[in-house]
C-alpha cells in the first residue's frame, strides 16, 4: 500500500522502533546473561544500549540520506558498492535473522513447556518451535496487513503486562540482593552485554519508514534515539526488579523462563502465568516480525542480484520463495541448536552486521554528514563486544556454536562469489570510487 510524505510521524516511528526492539530477547536471555553478570545484569543491558547508540547514529544518518525500505541491505550497497562485500554481508544478514528467529522459537518452546501442568520430554521443545514456524509462515502468507495488526496488538499487551509486573515487583523487591554479587565482575558484565546485544537488534526497522516522513533528516534520528531510550529504560528497570526478586541460583535454575519465575515471586501463580503468556506473545511476535522482514530482505537482495531470482517468485497470496527458505533454515537451527547456542550466535551475527555497516559508512560520511569519529567508535565498540563474546563462547560453550557462526559467515561469501560466477555478475570487492 502506498503512503505519502508525512504519513509516518516521529511518534509512530518511535512506536515502530520500540516494537522492533523490545520483546523476545528480554524473555529468553535474562537467565543466560545472569550467569556471567550476576546481580549486575541491569548494567549489562546499559552497556549493550550504550554500544547501540553509536550504531543508531550511523543508521539514522544513512536512513535520512538514503531513505529506502531495504534498510541495512541498501546501506551496504550504498557504502560498499554492488560487489562481493555488500553481497556476502547481505546474505549473512539474511542468515543472521534466521538465527534470531531460532532463538525466539527456542524461547517460545521453553515458556510453553514451563506453563504446561505436566512434564514434557526435551525433544518436545523442538516440535513446539517448528510448529510455531509453520503458523508464522501461514500468517505471513495471508498478508502484511495481518502481520502489522498482530504486532501492534502484541506490543500493547506486552507493555501493559510489564507495567503491572513492575508495580507488583517493586512492592515485593529486596534491594539488599544487589549486595550478593559473589565472584561476578566487570568482565562478566561485558560478556553479558555482548550476549544481550541481540535484544536491541530491531532498531534498524525504523529506517525503513524514512521515505514516508516529512523531514527524515530531523525526524528519523529523533524517533530512533527516543525508541532506544525507552527500551533501555524498560530493560534496566525490569532486569533490576528481577534481580531484587530472585536469587542467583534461582535465576540459573530457571534460565529459559526467568521472567515468569520473577512474576511468580511478585504476584504468585497468576504472575507466573501472566508473564508466561506475555513471553509467548513476545517470542511468537518476534518470529512473526522477523520472518516478515527476512522474507522482504531476501526479496530485495534477490532483486539486486545478490540472491537467486527464485527468491522473488510468489508461491501463494503474496508469499515468496524467500519466506519458505527462511522458514526451512530456521527449523534446522531449532532442531540442532539449544537456546544458549542460538543466543550467542544471534548476538555475534548482529555485532558483525552493525559493525560493518558503520565501517562502510566511513566511505560515504561526507554524503551523509556523519561525524567520522562517531562511526569509528561504533566500529570499535561493536568489534570489542564481538571479540569478548566470541572469546567467552569459545571458552565456555561447545565448539559447534562458534564454528557454526564463523562457517555461516564464510559460506555467505562463498555463496555470493559462486552465484556471481554463475550469473556473470561483477566479482569486484567494491565498485564505488
Amino acid at each position: 500500500m502506498k503512503t505519502s510524505k508525512g504519513a509516518i510521524t516521529v511518534t509512530s516511528a518511535t512506536a515502530i522502533g520500540v516494537g522492533g526492539m523490545m520483546g523476545a530477547g528480554l524473555y529468553t536471555l535474562l537467565g543466560l546473561a545472569s550467569t556471567t553478570a550476576g546481580v549486575w545484569l541491569p548494567a549489562a543491558f546499559l552497556v549493550g544500549g550504550t554500544v547501540t547508540i553509536f550504531s543508531v547514529y550511523s543508521y539514522a544518518k544513512l536512513g535520512a540520506k538514503y531513505p529506502s525500505r531495504g534498510g541495512a541491505a541498501q546501506f551496504l550497497i550504498r557504502c560498499f558498492g554492488d560487489g562481493v562485500i555488500a553481497g556476502g554481508l547481505n546474505v549473512f544478514q539474511f542468515l543472521g535473522w534466521i538465527i534470531a528467529m531460532a532463538l525466539y522459537c527456542a524461547g517460545f518452546a521453553g515458556y510453553v513447556r514451563a506453563l504446561l501442568p505436566w512434564e514434557t520430554p526435551a525433544w518436545s521443545g523442538k516440535l513446539i518451535g517448528i510448529g510455531l514456524i509453520v503458523v508464522v509462515v501461514f500468517v505471513n502468507m495471508v498478508g502484511s496487513k495481518l502481520v502489522g495488526r498482530s504486532e501492534l496488538f502484541v506490543v500493547t499487551v506486552e507493555l501493559v503486562i510489564l507495567g503491572v509486573f513492575v508495580v507488583f515487583g517493586l512492592l515485593k523487591s529486596e534491594p539488599a540482593r544487589f549486595a550478593e554479587h559473589g565472584d561476578h565482575n566487570w568482565l562478566g558484565v561485558l560478556f553479558a552485554a555482548g550476549l544481550l546485544y541481540v535484544t536491541y537488534e530491531g532498531f534498524g526497522v525504523v529506517t525503513n519508514s524514512a521515505g514516508d516522513m516529512a523531514d527524515p533528516a530531523k525526524e528519523l534520528p529523533r524517533a530512533m534515539y527516543t525508541a532506544l531510550a525507552i527500551v533501555v529504560v524498560v530493560y534496566v528497570v525490569v532486569s533490576s526488579i528481577v534481580v531484587m526478586l530472585l536469587s542467583l541460583p534461582a535465576m540459573d535454575a530457571n534460565q529459559g523462563h526467568v521472567l515468569s519465575e520473577a512474576g511468580a515471586a511478585a504476584m504468585g501463580h497468576v504472575g507466573f502465568v501472566v508473564i508466561g503468556v506475555a513471553a509467548l506473545l513476545a517470542t511468537a511476535s518476534g518470529v512473526n516480525a522477523t520472518m516478515f522482514g527476512d522474507a522482504n530482505l531476501a526479496f530485495m537482495v534477490a532483486k539486486a542480484g545478490e540472491l537467486p531470482a527464485n527468491f522473488t517468485r510468489g508461491v501463494w497470496r503474496g508469499g515468496n520463495v524467500g519466506l519458505l527458505v527462511a522458514a526451512a533454515l530456521t527449523a534446522l537451527f531449532v532442531v540442532f541448536f539449544p537456546l544458549s547456542a542460538v543466543g550467542s550466535m544471534a548476538s555475534l551475527a548482529f555485532l558483525i552486521v552493525y559493525g560493518t555497516v558503520s565501517a562502510g559508512h566511513l566511505r560515504v560520511y561526507r554524503e551523509t554528514g556523519a561525524k567520522p569519529w562517531l562511526l569509528v567508535l561504533a566500529v570499535v565498540l561493536n568489534l570489542a563486544l564481538f571479540v569478548l563474546l566470541l572469546g567467552y563462547t569459545i571458552h565456555t560453550g561447545p565448539a559447534s556454536t562458534w564454528i557454526t557462526l564463523l562457517a555461516v559467515l564464510a559460506l555467505s561469501f562463498v555463496f555470493e562469489v559462486e552465484y556471481r560466477k554463475r550469473t556473470g555478475r561483477s566479482l569486484k570487492l567494491e565498485v564505488r570510487g
